[in-house]
C-alpha cells in the first residue's frame, strides 16, 4: 500500500493527467469553500442575514447536476480533455463575476452557474484519471484524488486565515470580494491540461469502435438495465453528501458565532480539520484496497460518531481542533474511496455521465443541509452545536447502512469500455 511505489509505477501521461485532475478538483473547491468562510462578511456587504447568503450554497449544490450532465455529456461526445479545459475555464468565470455582483441577487445567480460548472468537474476528471491508471492502486489513487477536495478547503482557510483580517478594502475591494477574484486564477490549468495532459486511452478507444460499428438506434433497453444501479448510487451519494456538507459548510459559522473565535483562529481550526481530512482519505483510500471498499467506508463512517462530543462541544481552541481533526478524518476516510467505488459500479458506455450524475443528483437532494441547519438552529437550544451534531449521529448511521445494500466491485476493468465485472 505505499503511496510512493504506486506513484512510481506510473509513466510520464499517467503522473500528468492524475495531477491535472486532482488540481482541478481543488481549485474547484478552492473557489467553493471561499464562500462558506465568507458567509459573513458577504451577508453584512449585503445588509441580510447570514440565512439568506446561505441560500447561494443551496444554489451551488443544486445546479451541480446540471453541469454533471452538461459536461459529462460533452465528455462522452468529444473528449474527456477538451471538456475537462473548458469546464475549469467556466467556473474560473462565475467565481469572478460573483466577486463583482452588485446585488445579494444577482450574487445567487452568479453561484448558480458557478455550480453548473461545479458539477461538471468531478464526473469528468474522475473518468479522466481512472480510465488512464492503471487498475493496481487505484483505492490510493482514489483517496487521494478524492482529497483534491479537502486540499482546497485547506487552501481557502490558509487564505482566509492568513489574508482576509489585513484587508480593508471598500467597494468591489472589500475583504470577501477580493478572495474571490483570487478564486479565479484556477484559469491557468487549462494551459497545463492542454499542453501536459492527453486524452482518455478508454474514450479514444470508444471512438475508434463506434466509427468502425454499423450505426444502430439507442439502444433503449440496455439504459433501461443500468436505473437501479443509478438510483442506487444516487441514494448513497445523497446520504454523503450530508455527511460532507453537514460537518463543513457551517463549521467556519459554528466557530465564530457559537465558540466566539476570531477569524485567525477559525482559520487555523479548519485548517487543522482538513488536514484530518486529507490523512483520513488517503489512509482509508489505501485501507480500502485490503479491505474492501464497502467495509472500509462502513468503519469510517461509524467512527464518526465517538467524535462529536469533542467536535461540538469542546471549549478550548486546541480541543476544538483535535474534534475537527478527527470528525473529518472519518467523514473523509469514508469519501476518500467513493471516486473508484463509483467508478468501478459505473458501466463503461457512460462512465463520464454516470458517477459524476449520480453524485451530483445526491448533492442537489442534500442542497439545502445548509439552509435547514441554519433555520434549526435558531430554532433549539445549543444553536448550531445541536444541530451539526444530530447531523453527524444521523447521518453517518445511514451512509453506513445504505452502503452495505451495496455491491462491492474492487478491481473492476476500467480501461475498456466493458461493463464492470
Amino acid at each position: 500500500m505505499s503511496i510512493s511505489s504506486d506513484f512510481k509505477a506510473l509513466t510520464r501521461t499517467q503522473r500528468a493527467t492524475f495531477t491535472a485532475c486532482f488540481l482541478g478538483w481543488t481549485l474547484d473547491a478552492f473557489d467553493f469553500f471561499l464562500l462558506t468562510l465568507c458567509l459573513k462578511a458577504v451577508a453584512a456587504d449585503f445588509h441580510v442575514a447570514i440565512p439568506k447568503v446561505a441560500e447561494a450554497l443551496f444554489w451551488t449544490l443544486a445546479m451541480r447536476p446540471v453541469g454533471a450532465f452538461l459536461f459529462g455529456a460533452m465528455a462522452e461526445r468529444f473528449g474527456r480533455r477538451p471538456t475537462l479545459m473548458v469546464n475549469i475555464i467556466s467556473f474560473s468565470v462565475f467565481e469572478l463575476a460573483s466577486a463583482f455582483a452588485p446585488s445579494l441577487g444577482l450574487f445567487l445567480v452568479s453561484r448558480a452557474l458557478f455550480g453548473i460548472a461545479m458539477g461538471g468537474e468531478w464526473g469528468v476528471g474522475a473518468a479522466l484519471a481512472f480510465e488512464t491508471l492503471p487498475a493496481k492502486g487505484r483505492g490510493v489513487f482514489s483517496g487521494l484524488l478524492q482529497e483534491g477536495y479537502v486540499c482546497g478547503n485547506l487552501l481557502a482557510a490558509a487564505l482566509y486565515a492568513v489574508l482576509f483580517p489585513h484587508l480593508h478594502g471598500t467597494g468591489i475591494f472589500t475583504p470577501w470580494r477580493v478572495l474571490f477574484m483570487i478564486g479565479a486564477l484556477p484559469a491557468v490549468l487549462a494551459f497545463y491540461l492542454r499542453f501536459q495532459v492527453e486524452e482518455s486511452p478508454t474514450w479514444l478507444a470508444a471512438r475508434a469502435a463506434k466509427a468502425a460499428a454499423p450505426k444502430t438506434g439507442t439502444n433503449w433497453s440496455l439504459l433501461a438495465s443500468y436505473l437501479p444501479s443509478f438510483l442506487f448510487l444516487v441514494l448513497l451519494m445523497t446520504a454523503f453528501a450530508s455527511f460532507s456538507h453537514g460537518t463543513q459548510d457551517l463549521y467556519p459559522t459554528f466557530l465564530e458565532r457559537e465558540s466566539a473565535l476570531p477569524p485567525v483562529y477559525v482559520g487555523m481550526i479548519v485548517v487543522i480539520a482538513n488536514l484530518g481530512a486529507l490523512f483520513g482519505g488517503i489512509c482509508c483510500g489505501a485501507l480500502s484496497e485490503r479491505f474492501g471498499r464497502k467495509r472500509t467506508i462502513i468503519v469510517a463512517a461509524l467512527l464518526a460518531l465517538p467524535m462529536i462530543p469533542l467536535w461540538t462541544y469542546s471549549h478550548t481552541v486546541l480541543w476544538l481542533a483535535v474534534g475537527g481533526f478527527l470528525m473529518q478524518f472519518m467523514v473523509q476516510g469514508a469519501w476518500g474511496i467513493i471516486p473508484a467505488h463509483l467508478n468501478e459500479l459505473s458501466p463503461g458506455p457512460v462512465r463520464a455521465i454516470f458517477p459524476g450524475f449520480a453524485y451530483q443528483l445526491g448533492n442537489l437532494l442534500a442542497s439545502r443541509n445548509g439552509v435547514f441547519q441554519t433555520v434549526l438552529a435558531q430554532r433549539f437550544a445549543g444553536g448550531l452545536r445541536t444541530v451539526m451534531a444530530a447531523t453527524v449521529l444521523v447521518v453517518a448511521i445511514v451512509v453506513a447502512a445504505i452502503t452495505s445494500f451495496g455491491k462491492e466491485a474492487k478491481g473492476a476493468q476500467l480501461n475498456s469500455s466493458d461493463e464492470p465485472a
